[in-house]
């Protein structure tokens, strides 16, 4: 089952529950772990985003860092350092951001960012949206200016930070620890004056969990339906996929360029399980495939 939902972004709403949305990846950095920089270069980006545009995306999810385990973040507690600094951050996705808005001025376009200053610049060109991979948590001024900002915002659950993920104990019932987090993080988000409205929430795959954890969160997404907000899921050519595909092959994990089927398999269980959105990196497959998975989730619904 998958409730309904209207979605607040900045300057229109979008209904949520019939169909599942598709988030198109545009990653605008010379280290992704999957697409490894292909399409660093402004007009690449551009090129490629008004391709998943006409594969069918819904939302195009544009960013200029990568938050690939190792990574350091922005910390108020210890000093660690983004390793893209605020200005170079902004030279890789406004090129892009302003590119595609001047080409489609339709497209629904989101800010892959945890930095409030990134965040102002891109919905001030035309972003309806703020992804933040740390849910407010890595820029303190995150939540006051997402609420000023008033629009849709994605908290994605993640624990810790890059440098520490590999060192992060396991957890039980990972689908708990993950409710739990994400309730709190809504709550400072409300706190600082976001609507409700605006908010859509991310379990988080692969962000702060260990490999055989995201299987369990996977399993158990339903849950989080509790929490009474639209869910968006990004498997999509994940770690996690990578190594069960190597294992069933006897050998190393699979590359992301080899898990399309892999992440279309845990799309299909994210959409039957409620996500409202999926992020993926491959649109045109992701569409066909979520067009079925939709009916299916229709049919048990009726």
């Amino acid at each position: 089952m998958r409730a309904p939902h209207r979605w607040q972004l900045r300057s229109r709403s979008i209904d949520l529950g019939t169909r599942t949305f598709i988030m198109g990846v545009v990653n605008v950095t010379p280290d992704s772990f999957s697409e490894g920089g292909r399409f660093f270069e402004p007009q690449a980006a551009i090129a490629h985003a008004l391709q998943l545009l006409d594969e069918g995306a819904d939302i195009l999810d544009i960013g200029g860092e990568s938050t690939r385990p190792g990574t350091f973040v922005l910390s108020d507690e210890r000093r660690d350092k983004p390793v893209v600094s605020e200005d170079e951050e902004l030279r890789r996705v406004m090129p892009v951001i302003e590119g595609v808005l001047k080409a489609r001025p339709e497209a629904i376009v989101s800010a892959d960012t945890y930095k409030s200053s990134v965040a102002r610049r891109a919905v001030e060109a035309g972003a309806e949206i703020v992804n933040d991979v740390s849910a407010f948590q890595w820029d303190a001024a995150m939540a006051s200016t997402c609420a000023e900002l008033r629009c849709g915002v994605v908290l994605m659950h993640t624990r810790g930070r890059p440098t520490e993920w590999r060192h992060l104990p396991a957890d039980a019932d990972i689908a708990k620890l993950v409710i739990r987090d994400l309730a709190d993080r809504v709550q400072l988000a409300l706190d600082h004056g976001v609507a409700r409205e605006h908010i859509v929430l991310d379990p988080g795959f692969g962000f702060g969990k260990k490999f055989d954890e995201n299987y369990p969160l996977l399993a158990h997404l339903d849950r989080l339906q509790q929490l009474g907000f639209p869910l968006l899921a990004g498997t999509s050519r994940k770690s996690f996929i990578g190594r069960t595909i190597g294992k069933r092959r006897g050998g190393e994990d699979a590359p992301p360029a080899d898990r399309l089927y892999g992440s279309l398999a845990a799309m299909v269980a994210s959409i039957l399980a409620g996500a409202h959105i999926v992020r993926v990196h491959d649109v045109k497959p992701a569409i066909e495939v979520a067009a079925v998975s939709d009916e299916v989730l229709n049919q048990l619904s009726s």
